[in-house]
């Protein structure tokens, strides 16, 4: 018996495979009526086949599964009946009779069974920063080729710009040569949107969460690799993280996308359904630090370069993406402390410590760069791109400018008319970036701090860096300076290249996209639609380096040293 549930197991993933890869073609293709019957007919033999699979495991095994496992499978059970008897005509209810219905029961089928689904890796080439690698890389060409298909633009598009296009999007990076509005269709925006959201959280977040939901574990191997990514300290702990992420993430995008909805007004976009688009689209652009927006000029358009509301919002989505979901955790079980212990001070033990060293860091490091930078942008540009602003507008806009550089790629200003030492400043808060286990890129704050706190310990004659009664490790330091020395190599790298294949454009504004792309911003000076092929593929690789990080390719691509119980006699090194 269990060898046939096997059998059937392998059955059933091979026809929601063949269904997943039909519905792409169903949706990226216009089908003539004889093909899109065939199609159809297909989806409810899918329907029929789920129907079927699904009581066997619960029927050949005596392990029952958990209880998440079996109340979804009844659930979607019921759901996948309706279609088949509203299908047969047995019942009349006109949604399910839509195949948008099918094609929801095609995807969750999908989750399903790929959740079951068993890679077995060797463990000399287990490497979890090679997993991260080659799952970003997956991501993108696979985003590349379904922008490719016809229904997917409104003209069609190359296969340097979808591929451009689909890094941009997978690195939460918001540069774009074509206009997303206007040169790609519904369909396409939303593959792009899907894009953003599997980038910035990660494509093997979602897999290790479907994966454990259904079959009720992780693998070792799985968990570790969590552990890395999500930098969970205990092992343990790894789902409960995974879980937190996606839930706050979800939670948050969707209030994000309903405050977004309030604000627009029904006069410059009458569509009901376009404005629910328009907000989550922006919602989830946002949370993700990717700057991706499907109006031509970003927020500058008219009729939105002056909603000051929805300027504040997105700039919240990504002050929350940017900081990080361990630093929004350990901040809020903070909160959680204070409130409990106020309200409740005989019922809950006092725990010390409980915001950690890496938060106060992340917490102060951010604040002093959004407010420094909305001082300094609001001074810069007081009279020149803010003059079109009056009273708190210009504090507003001010701040969103001074928000927007750390990693998002809105622009609600024109950043090709901005002065030389805004281009400074804007150059320093991209490059700084966000911070470590968020959605945004850059070297990160904590990496800006520590080598601040280095530099300012060895002023004071001290040998290692002390700060909040705590020692920073010299790990860490390392890190810090890798990160910093990787990230000049690359953008100067970058940039030499890029003078070479698209010199005209000039060097101030060369820098700037390489910076941008580098950190996965997405501010531009206007030249990226202008950019030769040879140029947008520099900028591709860019992007792409700067979201996993230089570090995390030599980590996958070197051997790892095995044997560190030896040290060799130091000696010192001439430096200063």
């Amino acid at each position: 018996m269990k060898l046939f549930s096997k059998y059937m197991r392998r059955i059933s993933f091979t026809i929601t495979l063949f269904g997943v890869l039909l519905l792409i073609y169903d949706l990226g293709f216009d089908q003539p009526a004889f093909m899109q019957n065939v199609i159809n007919s297909f989806y409810i033999f899918l329907v029929a086949c789920e129907i079927l699979f699904i009581p066997i495991p619960y029927v050949s095994s005596r392990k029952i599964p958990v209880f998440r496992v079996w109340v979804f499978d009844f659930i979607f059970l019921v759901y996948l009946s309706v279609i088949l008897l509203d299908f047969l005509k047995v019942i009349d209810l006109p949604f399910f009779r839509s195949f948008l219905s099918v094609y929801f029961a095609v995807i969750f089928s999908s989750f399903r069974e790929f959740s079951f689904l068993r890679i077995k890796l060797k463990n000399i080439f287990y490497n979890p920063a090679l997993l991260f690698v080659i799952s970003f890389i997956t991501i993108i060409f696979t985003g590349a080729g379904m922008l490719m298909l016809p229904n997917a633009t409104t003209a069609g598009i190359s296969f340097i710009d979808s591929l451009f296009t689909s890094t941009s999007a997978v690195c939460v990076t918001g540069l774009s040569v074509v206009d997303t509005g206007s040169s790609f269709t519904f369909f396409g925006q939303i593959i792009i949107m899907i894009l953003i959201q599997i980038g910035g959280l990660g494509i093997m977040t979602f897999a290790a969460y479907f994966s454990y939901f259904f079959r009720g574990g992780l693998s070792l191997e799985n968990q570790l690799f969590q552990k890395e990514v999500t930098n969970t300290d205990k092992l343990a702990e790894v789902f409960k993280m995974l879980m937190r992420i996606l839930y706050f993430t979800f939670l948050l995008e969707i209030a994000g996308a309903f405050l977004i909805f309030l604000t627009l007004d029904p006069a410059i976009m009458p569509s009901f359904d376009n404005r629910v688009f328009f907000s989550l689209f922006h919602a989830v652009s946002g949370f993700c630090n990717a700057g991706f927006s499907t109006l031509q000029n970003n927020l500058m358009e008219p009729g939105f370069a002056f909603n000051y509301p929805l300027h504040l919002i997105v700039a919240g989505l990504l002050i929350m993406g940017g900081l990080g979901f361990p630093i929004v955790f350990n901040f809020l079980h903070y909160i959680k402390h204070l409130v409990l212990n106020k309200w409740f001070t005989r019922k809950v033990k006092h725990i010390p410590w409980v915001i950690s060293m890496n938060t106060r860091i992340v917490l102060i490091t951010t604040t002093f760069l959004i407010v420094s930078g909305t001082i300094l942008f609001y001074f810069f540009e007081y009279n020149n791109t803010l003059k079109e602003h009056s009273g708190i507008g210009k504090v507003i806009e001010a701040f969103f400018c001074s928000v927007t550089p750390r990693t998002a790629g809105f622009n609600t200003i024109d950043n090709s008319a901005i002065s030389g030492a805004t281009i400074l400043l804007v150059l320093f808060l991209m490059w700084v970036g966000a911070s470590p286990g968020g959605t945004g890129g850059g070297v990160k704050t904590t990496t800006f701090a520590v080598s601040i706190l280095n530099a300012i310990s060895l002023a004071r004659g001290k040998k290692r860096i002390e700060v909040y009664r705590r020692e920073i490790s010299s790990l860490s330091i390392m890190r810090a300076y890798s990160m910093i020395f990787l990230s000049f190599v690359v953008i100067g790298f970058a940039v030499m290249i890029l003078s070479f294949t698209d010199g005209d454009k000039g060097l101030i504004k060369l820098v700037y996209e390489t910076v941008s792309a580098y950190s996965t911003v997405g501010l531009s000076m206007g030249i990226t639609f202008d950019l030769s092929d040879g140029g947008k593929i520099i900028l591709t690789i860019v992007m792409f380096i700067g979201r996993v990080s230089m570090l995390t390719i030599l980590v996958a691509l070197m051997r790892r040293t095995r044997f560190l119980n030896y040290r060799y006699p130091s000696e010192e090194i001439l430096i200063n």
